[in-house]
């Protein structure tokens, strides 16, 4: 009978030993398994862009190739056309060559012959110059469908633009016809001898809508240090950039009529090349610069030191050299990315991420280049006659380790920074996508809080171990444990409504009553030393002695609070908050790190001491008795015997704490204004990894950057704790080894 049931307890020990590694086992896959897929979701950010051929086809024999001014391609790479010099849109199939329609502009300028040049400016429009000097505007529609039988059919129209269009003129070389919001347009020409004149044709309304017509016309009399190369106007018609064959980059302020002002001139490379091309990118704020020997620039204008307000054109980005003289620049529709050519290379880059995506090259001198509306398709005329269509695959540009983790150059903005701001309310919006306030906002927030918290923490764990009665632990460390059950959601609407609009009335009586209390405790414990050690106060407050000191802490917040109003009013002006502005140039935000600290440290707290006071307890009390045997005073004891013997266990409990801490979400997300900003300041927010996955993870498009970083974020967050734990597990070790204990 006891061999059986021996037998019985074997084959039970065995099979919950099998079953508990078969339990561990699916822990750890089901772990590595979350790692994976928000991996994978993470990883295409890194992928490399591509760029396929969809076809090359030879132009019809009634279409020039020498002729042609400006070619284009629909978003499904089925359909192209091609705008010859005589006005005419010819629109071709891309999968055979073969002419759909040929449909010459709608308005002809009387006595205008051919077309001279095309300017692309958006949208699918064109401005033509023709050749007495007027100007017309065009919009291009092509699209393509599919039938049931998977049959592709081309639909397309070409629609005058009337709003913009200037009358004849001689001796244009060229020219550029910029609307100019609510005014009308305004027409900037270069003229035969590098000459650059500027027509404003302005509209004004009266009260009663009555318009009134005003044209102005004026010459730009500035000293130009060179030949003009390469010329360009923003889309508003606000700002004319010129380049010469000297090198030197020319910005004018053409917004006033009849006020041109240069606002600069400089060099635009050290070794004076000269400047081949000039394309503004998107949004209108930087422009690219190419050169004859291949080196292509972004700038923009920033405010300098010594200049007050004034901003100066400045060189942000370096890209990648083309091999031969920039020939053409073509600015992305959609981004911040650039297409530069050199006759027979394409080169793809990013500015903001500096990042060269892609080199396309041709077997033929390219003479005509554009990238459809959406920025999907590149097509390419070259000197052959053959047109090629390129289908672009180029999910992630502006992502690199550079712009995730370093410093980037965004418009508008001093000088390089660590910059968080994922969406803006117009389209030429330049992400900015940095990793790294967020990641500071993490540790930041996990910082202050274990710094209000572990202290607590412990020393309340040691107290309800070693110096509480056992009736009252009882009741205190249940009532502990029961915080921890609190919702986080709970916490940080108490912090963020409550909380956080008292401290901001109070501000100095936090301080002060963390100079007070103190004081006034020890100031209690001196005197408290002084009770005989049999007298009947020390009896009754024995292993109560916290109750007794309540109104110690009490009082202490009191004379804090009262002393608070004095002190703001004799030392700070009677305004602390301003002060702290005018003074340190510390701005003080409501839901700062003051309400993270004690909102997250109250949350840690319940986890950090039920650890670590189940730690304290399990030390052997033939320990203890040996301490207090030898002479050892209750908190010498305490600290230095009992306190070691459970340092393995009390780290495990803050490492916990810690890692509770890092990844918490609705506490930051509630109790902080979100700002992703680097700073140490008690009076500044934050953001964390987790508060930014709630925040921008509901609006961030499907599988776009924002989205994919996201998920980047939470792999950053899952290495963290992985980190932190296996530091943990390995000084856990170290103690264990050390003490000889757990």
């Amino acid at each position: 009978m006891t061999h059986t049931v021996i037998d019985k307890s074997r084959r039970n020990d065995r099979l919950a030993e099998v079953l508990i590694r078969i339990g561990g086992i699916l822990v750890i896959v089901s772990v590595v398994w979350i790692l994976v897929m928000i991996s994978r979701v993470a990883l295409p950010l890194f992928y490399p862009p591509s760029a396929t051929v969809v076809a090359t086809v030879k132009l019809p024999t009634s279409i020039s190739a020498g002729k042609a001014l400006a070619v284009g391609a629909e978003e499904n790479q089925r359909g192209a056309f091609i705008l010859d010099e005589t006005g005419t849109f010819h629109f071709l199939k891309v999968a055979d060559g073969t002419l759909s329609a040929s449909i010459k502009a709608p308005v002809t300028p009387e006595g205008a012959t051919r077309v001279v040049s095309a300017e692309y400016v958006g949208k699918s429009a064109y401005n033509l110059l023709w050749d007495n000097g007027a100007i017309s505007s065009v919009a291009v529609a092509l699209s393509s469908t599919k039938d049931a039988d998977g049959k592709a059919s081309l639909s397309h129209d070409v629609t005058p633009q009337e709003s913009l269009s200037f009358a004849a003129s001689s001796g244009i070389v060229q020219s550029f016809a910029r609307p100019v919001e609510g005014k009308g347009t305004v027409r900037i020409d270069r003229l035969a001898g590098d000459r650059l004149r500027i027509t404003y044709q302005l509209v004004e309304k009266d009260l009663l809508g009555n318009e009134k017509r005003n044209n102005a016309i004026c010459e730009i009399n500035d000293a130009l240090p060179g030949k003009l190369t390469a010329i360009a106007v923003d889309a508003k018609g606000h700002y004319l950039y010129a380049g010469t064959d000297t090198g030197m980059l020319l910005r004018w302020d053409v917004s006033e009529p009849g006020q041109p002002h240069l606002l600069e001139s400089m060099p635009a490379s050290d070794d004076r090349q000269a400047i081949t091309s000039l394309a503004l990118l998107l949004g209108d704020v930087s422009v690219a610069v190419g050169d004859a020997g291949g080196k292509l620039t972004t700038w923009f204008p920033v405010k300098v030191a010594g200049s007050g307000e004034d901003r100066r054109l400045t060189r942000i980005h370096t890209l990648r050299p083309n091999s031969g003289g920039v020939a053409s620049i073509i600015p992305s529709p959609r981004d911040k990315t650039l297409f530069s050519g050199d006759g027979r290379e394409i080169h793809v880059d990013h500015t903001t991420s500096e990042r060269n995506l892609l080199t396309i090259k041709s077997a033929n001198p390219i003479i005509q280049a554009a990238l459809s509306p959406k920025g999907n398709t590149f097509s390419a005329l070259d000197a052959n006659g053959a047109l090629t269509v390129w289908k672009m695959d180029i999910p992630h540009p502006e992502i690199s380790f550079g712009t995730l983790f370093g410093k980037v150059w965004y418009e508008g903005y001093d000088k390089p920074e660590y910059a968080w701001q994922s969406s803006a309310a117009n389209d030429d919006f330049e992400p900015k996508l940095s990793l790294v306030p967020l990641v500071f906002g993490t540790i930041k927030a996990t910082l202050f809080a274990m710094l209000f918290a572990v202290p607590l923490a412990l020393l309340a764990a040691l107290y309800t171990s070693q110096f509480m009665s056992p009736k009252l632990k009882g009741v205190v460390k249940p009532v502990i444990e029961i915080m921890a059950a609190i919702p986080s959601v709970v916490i940080g609407f108490l912090a963020g409504l409550w909380l956080a609009p008292l401290i901001d009335k109070s501000v100095l009586t936090i301080f002060l009553s963390l100079v007070i209390v103190p004081l006034l405790m020890v100031f209690t414990l001196f005197f408290w030393k002084r009770i005989k050690t049999a007298s009947p106060l020390q009896r009754a407050t024995r292993g109560h002695e916290f109750i007794a000191m309540v109104p110690v802490v009490l009082l202490g917040i009191y004379l804090a609070f009262l002393l608070g109003g004095l002190a703001e009013f004799q030392l700070f002006a009677g305004d602390f908050k301003q002060w702290l502005f005018s003074t340190l140039g510390v701005r003080y935000d409501q839901r700062n790190s003051i309400i993270i600290a004690i909102a997250l440290g109250f949350a840690v707290i319940p986890i950090i001491f039920t650890i670590a006071e189940d730690a304290i307890s399990n030390v052997p009390r033939n320990l203890t008795a040996a301490s207090l045997a030898l002479g050892a005073s209750r908190w010498q004891t305490a600290w230095r015997v009992v306190l070691p013997s459970a340092l393995p266990g009390v780290f495990t409990a803050i490492m916990i704490g810690f890692g509770r801490a890092i990844g918490e979400t609705m506490i930051v997300l509630m109790a902080t204004g979100n700002t992703p900003i680097l700073s140490w300041s008690l009076f500044n927010g934050l953001r964390s990894l987790s508060a930014n996955i709630a925040v921008e993870i509901p609006e961030a498009p499907f599988n776009s950057s924002l989205y994919r970083v996201l998920f980047l974020s939470a792999v950053l967050l899952f290495i963290f704790t992985f980190i932190i734990n296996t530091v943990a597990e390995a000084m856990r070790q170290k103690f264990r080894k050390k003490y000889g204990r757990y």
